[in-house]
């Protein structure tokens, strides 16, 4: 700096503060080391993975002032949720019935009304206006989600420089308020084996802008039983790595006869990277759809030996085994088995073909050599 030029505005307009003067202060937490006060946050996965659910946990916390998986309590505060994939009414508020949310503590972004009284959808790409409001009503709202966060973009979401652009309004509201933003994406298709931060969808700015990237995963544990991982992909303002086990479950809704709603039901935590919990979930459920299918093709093989199955014959025998119909189909695929109609008035049945007895064995043999390699 020239002798005698100070810390203050210039001509450009441009303002520039002197380090001295910056008071040092820390992070402040929601949820240590996962939820930061008045930071972006973003949450990934693919589909199956319960993201949304996952969300709808974190804002139960926040709004009852609950625990965390990892027993911390959290101070509680007012949630705002916008979703444009949920309706709140059969999903949304369920969820959050079941995990013990204060229900008066979260505001569901229903819509925007103009000046002239009309009603229309909620566009958190250009109601930034309408989020200040909302704001201002609230001097307690201490997270916001957004699902998708895409629909925040109004421009091309593979841009980098468009992401960024409107994104930035929705990080400065949330620094303003001190509340925590969590958006919800999703993971691109084919992108396994890849590093966590490059599965998510869009641009690299939906990663480079938030503070913290989560990611979540689906695989089958030791016994067989579908669960899930929540782990942390980035972190530039705490610890990375490491997550929480975590399973999805129905669970009735109090006070409303036959409504089950989805509830995360959390379990231990997990170490390792990002990286390492998703190579893993794979890996493992590769290996648990490899053994269903060897499993499913040999009961198909045995249950066809003696003559053709009607449909609905299969489906229902293919359930009382513990066989999906999906699993079943892909054997059926795999041993040739063909559909051929029962008579003019008849049904369809699958019929084995000659020598697929001799395919499931020739199969499941393949596999287990492949697994021995």
């Amino acid at each position: 700096m020239k002798a005698g030029l100070q810390s203050s505005p210039l001509d450009t307009g441009l303002i520039l503060t002197s380090a001295a003067d910056i008071e040092i202060k820390a992070v402040q937490w929601l949820w240590p080391g996962w939820l930061a006060v008045g930071k972006p946050h973003i949450l990934g996965g693919a589909p199956g993975t319960g993201k949304t659910t996952l969300a709808m946990a974190m804002a139960a916390t926040v709004s009852s002032g609950g625990r965390w998986p990892d027993g911390l309590q959290c101070r509680q505060g007012r949630v705002l949720v916008w979703s444009g994939e949920d309706d709140p009414a059969d999903s949304l508020v369920p969820r959050l019935k079941v995990m013990g949310a204060d229900l008066t503590r979260i505001e569901i972004v229903s819509g925007l009304r103009d000046g002239t009284g009309v009603v229309r959808a909620f566009d958190p790409a250009t109601d930034i206006a309408a989020l200040t409001d909302a704001f201002n009503a609230f001097d307690d709202i201490t997270m916001f989600i957004i699902d998708p966060l895409v629909s925040a973009v109004s421009g091309d979401s593979h841009r980098n420089t468009e992401v960024r652009r409107n994104l930035q309004p929705l990080v400065d509201m949330a620094q303003a308020n001190d509340c925590a933003l969590l958006g919800i994406t999703h993971f691109s298709k084919g992108m396994q084996g890849r590093d966590a931060i490059e599965r998510i969808n869009g641009s690299i700015a939906f990663t480079a802008v938030p503070r913290i990237v989560m990611v979540a995963a689906q695989h089958l544990d030791g016994e067989g039983a579908p669960t899930r991982l929540l782990a942390r992909a980035k972190s530039n303002i705490g610890p990375d790595g490491g997550g929480f086990a975590y399973e999805i479950h129905q669970l009735p809704v109090q006070g409303h006869a036959e409504l089950n709603a989805s509830c995360v039901l959390w379990k231990e935590p997990v170490e390792g990277t990002a990286n390492q919990l998703l190579g893993r979930a794979e890996q493992r459920s590769s290996e648990g759809s490899t053994s269903a299918l060897q499993e499913a093709t040999e009961w198909l093989a045995d249950f066809l030996a003696d003559g053709p199955k009607d449909n609905e014959e299969i489906r229902a025998a293919a359930r009382s085994a513990g066989h999906t119909v999906a699993t079943v189909k892909r054997a059926k695929a795999d041993l040739k088995v063909k559909s051929q109609k029962q008579g003019m008035d008849g049904g369809w049945a699958w019929v084995l073909p000659e020598g697929a007895q001799g395919r499931a064995k020739e199969l499941t043999e393949h596999d287990e050599l492949l697994r021995q390699i």
